[in-house]
This record gives C-alpha cells, structure tokens and sequence, in this order.
C-alpha cells in the first residue's frame, strides 16, 4: 500500500471519528442540559475525541497537500473555509460562558452542522468551480 493511500485512509477514518464525536457531543445540548450549558457528562472524553480527531484531519491533510505538491481543485479552497466556519462556530457552541444562552449554542451547532454537511458534499460531488 503506498503512502498516498493509506494517508487518505487515515484521514477519512478521522473525518468519521469528528463526526461521530460531533453527533454524541450535539446530543449534549439538547440531553441533560444545565442551565444554558451542556449536559457536563462525558464532556472531557469528548472533547479530547473531538481535538485528536479534528488534529489528525489537518495533519493529514496538510500531508496530503504536500504529496500532491500543493495541486488543488478550486473547490479546495471552500473546502478549507467551510472548515474554518466549522471549528469557529464549534467553539461558539461549546463555550464555558454562563452568558450564552442555549438558542445561541444551538444555533452554532445549526451553522456547524451545515459546514460539515456542505464539506462532506464537496468532497463527494468535487464540483468545478473554475
């Protein structure tokens, strides 16, 4: 198996990982909630889940990149600001501030939700955006 590959195995098994972490910690905002923050249980094992799994998908990726000697798809770059959107409005979502409200961190779980979704669908149909 060359290189290539088994990057690309590695970094689509932790894309799988970040979403199955992000589906049990959104589940955290709407079961067991405290107040206007999240349910606490669980919260440090999903967390470090979700830091290793979103490290090891920009890791990955930059390895990738420079296996392909920087050669990318203009769909690439939303790609790469879809997943900005996604780690910024995660960290909106789960805050340690007593002065979000829920309505809002659910709403950052909205707009993350959607980034995810709209990187997973440019990654599948590969659009041409030149």
């Amino acid at each position: 198996m060359d290189a290539h590959l088994l990057t690309k195995i590695i970094h689509m098994t932790a894309v799988a990982a970040a979403l199955m972490v992000f589906v049990l910690r959104a589940s955290t905002l709407f079961i067991g909630v405290q107040g206007e923050q999240p349910n606490p249980a669980g919260r440090k094992v999903l967390v470090a889940l979700q830091h290793l799994s979103f490290t090891v998908v920009f890791i990955t990726g930059a390895i990738l990149l420079v296996m392909k000697d920087f050669q990318v798809q203009p769909w690439f770059y939303a790609k790469i600001i879809l997943f900005l959107v996604l780690l910024s409005s995660l960290m909106k979502a789960f805050k340690k501030d007593d002065t979000l409200l829920l309505a809002q961190r659910r709403a950052g779980l909205v707009i993350s939700a959607i980034a995810f979704i709209a990187i997973i669908i440019l990654v599948i149909v590969k659009p041409v955006l030149a």
